[in-house]
């Protein structure tokens, strides 16, 4: 994502400190800012470089790189399978392939409490597993407002149309049959993300 101006909540995240915190900065004069019409504090891309350089603070990891003053955050992927060995290869393939945060879950429980930390762009889900299925955890994505623009790929293995248009209707962008390749995969996501 390409910004030019970060909220001060933003920049709590990315320093893993309180928006209090960030606030306080600014009344100190430590981070140039400045206010919208709704008297929200803006912080310029360029300016929250120099405060990271003047007080030696680390780049974030999500933040890749910059370009002519945007910043560029890699994607984050959380894939969902509680075939381990599916979950690791596709982790594997995504991270040779392109520059993504990945996050893996092993089942729909695990899958529900890291949507909600680790907020990612997409989904990968496998819909039948034990417990909390693919199309519960779609329903718990869709239900959150600031997940609103997760993208979801469903996948399975005995993937019928019912369950497609099932998975698709509750919510998931897109479906996949296992085993699908690598160039399937990677067409899909491009498609999502970009």
């Amino acid at each position: 994502m390409k910004k030019k101006a970060l909220t001060t909540h933003e920049i709590a995240q990315y320093c893993d400190v309180t928006p209090r915190t960030v606030i306080q900065w600014i009344k100190e004069g430590k981070i140039s800012a400045y206010r919208t019409p709704g008297r929200h504090s803006r912080v310029k891309v360029e300016d929250f470089f120099t405060f990271l350089k003047k007080y030696n603070m680390p780049i974030p990891k999500e933040i890749v790189s910059t370009e002519g003053n945007n910043i560029i955050r890699k994607k984050k992927i959380l894939i969902v399978d509680d075939d381990k060995n599916m979950a690791n290869s596709i982790k594997r393939f995504l991270k040779l392939k392109e520059n993504y945060d990945i996050e893996l879950a092993f089942d729909g429980f695990e899958a529900g409490s890291k949507i909600v930390i680790f907020k990612p762009d997409l989904v990968i889900l496998d819909i039948k597993m034990p417990g909390m299925n693919g199309y519960e955890v779609t329903k718990k994505i869709r239900q959150l407002p600031e997940l609103t623009y997760t993208k979801i790929i469903a996948i399975s293995a005995f993937f019928k149309q019912k369950d497609k248009d099932k998975i698709l209707a509750t919510g998931a962008n897109a479906c996949l049959d296992k085993p699908f390749t690598q160039k399937e995969l990677l067409t899909k996501i491009n498609q999502l993300l970009k």
